[in-house]
């Protein structure tokens, strides 16, 4: 227990100090941030300039309605009524013949960012063209799709004898507060921010939590393998004694990042009255994490021991937490529905289960049965992982050259 403990408190004091990780403190929140809420700051954005854009309108019955509507509807700045899009009629301006030939062109000197062509069947087909130059803008097609939908809608019923200032008072949108309702009952107004932030960010620490630390385990064993110091050492201590030091030790730099990350994040709670985060979730968020943290240790020792250059610890690496990036693609989908049958099938996939529960927990808390049966499965995983580990770590520390194969890995497993 001394010796491994040295070897601990060895591992955490070289990394500790070291220029990297002190950078590395303050650059992963920094990511984070960037990848978690800076893309979704940027959509909701508006336009800080005034877009102009044209209609064709070849019904004669749209064009007056829509431009009113956009206008009066969308501002740049409230305070001094600029509009956020200025609304041109090029009907008559491009005439009949290759009136999208003269559009393009007057997009081409910069008159127009894109042009809206109502047919004249659009009320039986309902279908409208938009050409532009940037047609991934979908908050401009989104606008002015819904506005002549409504429009056209309006003239449908007037059409049948409705009042239109009736129709619209009857078409009146309709703003939807979320508030979220707990297994004990309790109400709590949230909204997709809160749900992202919560359930994104803790994933996004996992992850990088286990490409930093396993990262440098693997580096630290390959550093003394090439060096020979790994000889000197296990003629002080046995190899169980080193890779629990090692694992220990980085474990301990983990939590020390972890703590530091987890202040930083309740001083932002605490100065935000949107955010909220139940008890329950966080412990449970920590015992998924801890339990996901020694699996994948697990698997960095058993994967990394038997490497002798930096290359190949780096491709050891990146395979790993490609596992880990897998969860991060469907953020999204187990989100809206995390208790689809794909998500709760992933969520028992070992290498999966501390990603998607910690996804899936803040938004709606799992089945007692599927919290119970993960973690009984990750706390398997991760004493079987260590105990593979060790037997291969045993041999594998002092063997060099050619890499061992498959076959004599599982040998060593067997019979070490």
């Amino acid at each position: 227990m001394n010796k491994m403990l040295t070897v601990a408190r060895w591992e955490f004091l070289e990394k500790v100090r070291s220029k990297a990780f002190i950078i590395s403190l303050i650059i992963m929140p920094l990511i984070m941030v960037i990848f978690g809420v800076l893309p979704g700051l940027l959509m909701s954005k508006e336009e800080d300039r005034t877009l102009t854009l044209g209609i064709i309108d070849e019904s004669g019955k749209l064009f007056s309605e829509v431009e009113q509507r956009i206008t009066e509807k969308y501002k740049l700045d409230s305070k001094y009524d600029f509009p956020m899009y200025k609304v041109i009629d090029l009907t008559a301006m491009v005439g009949t013949e290759d009136k999208h030939e003269k559009a393009n062109a007057l997009m081409k000197s910069k008159s127009l960012e894109g042009y809206f062509t109502i047919p004249a069947s659009v009320f039986d087909s309902g279908k409208v063209e938009y050409r532009a130059k940037n047609v991934g803008n979908f908050r401009v097609q989104e606008r002015f799709s819904r506005t002549i939908e409504e429009i056209i809608v309006e003239q449908r019923l007037t059409a049948r004898g409705l009042n239109a200032k009736l129709v619209r008072q009857l078409m009146m949108n309709v703003n939807v507060r979320s508030i979220k309702v707990s297994e004990k009952g309790g109400e709590q107004e949230s909204n997709f921010l809160e749900t992202f932030f919560s359930s994104y960010v803790v994933l996004m620490m996992l992850m990088f939590l286990v490409m930093t630390s396993g990262q440098l385990l693997i580096r630290s064993v390959v550093e003394e393998k090439q060096n020979r110091v790994i000889e000197v050492l296990l003629s002080s201590c046995t190899s169980r004694d080193l890779m629990a030091g090692k694992i220990l030790g980085l474990s301990g730099l983990g939590l020390v990042q972890m703590g530091v990350w987890g202040l930083g994040i309740l001083a932002f709670i605490s100065r935000s009255q949107g955010f909220h985060i139940d008890l329950d979730v966080l412990l449970l968020s920590v015992v998924y994490f801890a339990l996901g943290y020694l699996m994948y240790a697990g698997i960095f020792v058993a994967a990394g021991a038997p490497v002798t250059t930096e290359q190949e610890a780096q491709q050891i690496t990146t395979y790993v937490s490609l596992t880990l990036v897998f969860p991060i693609v469907l953020a999204m989908p187990a989100m809206q529905n995390p208790d689809s049958m794909l998500i709760r099938v992933l969520s028992f996939f070992p290498l999966m289960t501390p990603a998607f529960m910690v996804l899936r927990m803040p938004i709606q808390m799992p089945a007692s049965w599927e919290i119970a049966a993960t973690i009984a499965l990750l706390v398997v995983c991760a004493a079987g992982m260590m105990w593979v580990a060790g037997k291969i770590f045993r041999i594998a520390i002092l063997v060099y050259g050619k890499r061992p194969s498959v076959g004599e890995l599982w040998k060593w497993v067997r019979e070490a």
